[in-house]
Protein backbone atom coordinates (compact mmCIF):
# COMPACT_ATOMS: atom_id res chain seq x y z
CA UNK A 1 0.00 0.00 0.00
CA UNK A 2 1.44 3.33 -1.08
CA UNK A 3 1.28 6.16 1.42
CA UNK A 4 0.70 9.70 0.36
CA UNK A 5 3.07 12.43 1.53
CA UNK A 6 0.80 13.76 4.29
CA UNK A 7 0.53 10.29 5.84
CA UNK A 8 4.31 9.94 5.74
CA UNK A 9 4.72 13.38 7.31
CA UNK A 10 2.27 12.40 10.03
CA UNK A 11 4.36 9.26 10.63
CA UNK A 12 7.48 11.40 11.07
CA UNK A 13 5.82 12.97 14.11
CA UNK A 14 5.72 9.55 15.76
CA UNK A 15 9.38 9.84 16.67
CA UNK A 16 9.70 9.27 20.40
CA UNK A 17 12.33 10.02 23.02
CA UNK A 18 13.86 6.96 24.64
CA UNK A 19 16.15 6.46 27.61
CA UNK A 20 19.59 4.89 27.07
CA UNK A 21 18.44 2.00 29.30
CA UNK A 22 15.76 1.19 26.70
CA UNK A 23 18.28 0.90 23.84
CA UNK A 24 20.49 -2.11 23.02
CA UNK A 25 24.10 -1.59 24.11
CA UNK A 26 25.20 -2.60 20.60
CA UNK A 27 23.49 0.49 19.16
CA UNK A 28 24.72 2.82 21.92
CA UNK A 29 28.32 1.60 21.57
CA UNK A 30 28.28 1.75 17.78
CA UNK A 31 26.94 5.32 17.71
CA UNK A 32 29.50 6.46 20.30
CA UNK A 33 32.50 4.57 18.91
CA UNK A 34 31.99 5.58 15.29
CA UNK A 35 31.33 9.17 16.33
CA UNK A 36 34.55 9.26 18.36
CA UNK A 37 36.47 7.59 15.51
CA UNK A 38 35.25 10.20 13.03
CA UNK A 39 35.99 13.15 15.34
CA UNK A 40 39.38 11.76 16.46
CA UNK A 41 40.39 12.02 12.80
CA UNK A 42 40.57 15.78 13.26
CA UNK A 43 43.20 15.27 15.99
CA UNK A 44 45.25 12.58 14.25
CA UNK A 45 44.64 13.22 10.53
CA UNK A 46 44.20 9.48 10.00
CA UNK A 47 40.78 7.98 9.38
CA UNK A 48 39.99 4.28 9.73
CA UNK A 49 37.35 3.71 7.05
CA UNK A 50 33.95 2.43 8.18
CA UNK A 51 33.33 -1.22 7.33
CA UNK A 52 30.22 -2.66 5.65
CA UNK A 53 29.33 -4.19 9.04
CA UNK A 54 29.36 -0.79 10.75
CA UNK A 55 27.84 1.57 8.21
CA UNK A 56 25.63 1.71 5.14
CA UNK A 57 27.10 2.03 1.63
CA UNK A 58 25.90 5.65 1.53
CA UNK A 59 27.75 6.60 4.72
CA UNK A 60 30.90 4.77 3.58
CA UNK A 61 30.76 6.51 0.19
CA UNK A 62 30.29 9.94 1.81
CA UNK A 63 33.04 9.54 4.41
CA UNK A 64 35.85 10.28 1.95
CA UNK A 65 39.27 11.43 3.22
CA UNK A 66 38.78 14.68 1.25
CA UNK A 67 35.40 15.50 2.81
CA UNK A 68 36.63 14.60 6.28
CA UNK A 69 39.80 16.70 5.85
CA UNK A 70 37.76 19.73 4.74
CA UNK A 71 35.38 19.38 7.69
CA UNK A 72 38.28 18.86 10.11
CA UNK A 73 40.03 21.97 8.88
CA UNK A 74 36.95 24.06 9.71
CA UNK A 75 36.40 22.33 13.06
CA UNK A 76 40.07 22.59 14.13
CA UNK A 77 40.10 26.34 13.47
CA UNK A 78 36.85 27.02 15.33
CA UNK A 79 36.79 24.34 18.01
CA UNK A 80 40.34 23.13 18.56
CA UNK A 81 41.14 19.61 19.68
CA UNK A 82 38.32 17.05 20.04
CA UNK A 83 38.06 15.80 23.63
CA UNK A 84 34.92 13.70 24.11
CA UNK A 85 31.22 13.12 23.43
CA UNK A 86 28.35 13.59 25.87
CA UNK A 87 25.04 11.97 24.99
CA UNK A 88 22.23 14.55 24.95
CA UNK A 89 19.31 12.40 23.86
CA UNK A 90 18.12 9.41 21.86
CA UNK A 91 15.04 9.42 19.63
CA UNK A 92 13.37 6.39 18.10
CA UNK A 93 11.28 6.11 14.95
CA UNK A 94 8.93 3.09 15.35
CA UNK A 95 8.09 3.15 11.61
CA UNK A 96 11.66 2.84 10.28
CA UNK A 97 13.10 1.43 13.55
CA UNK A 98 15.88 4.03 13.34
CA UNK A 99 17.54 5.38 16.46
CA UNK A 100 18.82 8.97 16.42
CA UNK A 101 21.63 9.76 18.83
CA UNK A 102 22.50 13.38 19.60
CA UNK A 103 25.75 14.26 21.34
CA UNK A 104 27.36 17.38 22.66
CA UNK A 105 30.91 17.44 21.32
CA UNK A 106 33.50 18.52 23.87
CA UNK A 107 36.32 20.58 22.39
CA UNK A 108 39.35 22.41 23.75
CA UNK A 109 37.96 25.78 22.67
CA UNK A 110 34.58 26.50 24.24
CA UNK A 111 33.64 29.44 22.02
CA UNK A 112 31.56 27.51 19.47
CA UNK A 113 29.26 24.62 20.31
CA UNK A 114 28.95 21.59 18.01
CA UNK A 115 26.68 18.58 18.16
CA UNK A 116 27.06 15.17 16.57
CA UNK A 117 24.08 13.33 15.09
CA UNK A 118 24.28 9.58 14.47
CA UNK A 119 21.49 7.43 13.05
CA UNK A 120 21.59 3.67 13.66
CA UNK A 121 19.23 1.57 11.55
CA UNK A 122 17.55 -1.72 12.40
CA UNK A 123 20.52 -3.64 10.92
CA UNK A 124 22.75 -1.99 13.56
CA UNK A 125 24.56 0.11 10.97
CA UNK A 126 25.24 3.82 10.95
CA UNK A 127 22.94 5.16 8.22
CA UNK A 128 23.71 8.85 8.84
CA UNK A 129 26.38 10.80 10.69
CA UNK A 130 26.89 14.55 10.79
CA UNK A 131 27.98 17.44 12.97
CA UNK A 132 26.33 20.81 13.29
CA UNK A 133 27.35 24.01 14.95
CA UNK A 134 24.65 25.08 17.36
CA UNK A 135 23.96 28.59 18.54
CA UNK A 136 25.08 29.00 22.12
CA UNK A 137 22.39 30.45 24.32
CA UNK A 138 23.26 33.89 25.68
CA UNK A 139 23.57 34.03 29.46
Amino acid sequence: SKKNTTEILKDEKKIISVKPSEVENTKINLAYNLGVRLLETCNTSTFKVFSKNEATEKVIANATPEKIAATCKKINQRNGKFLNLDLIDIQFNPITEDYYFRYDIQYEKKLFKRELFVTINKENKVSAISTKEVKTKPF
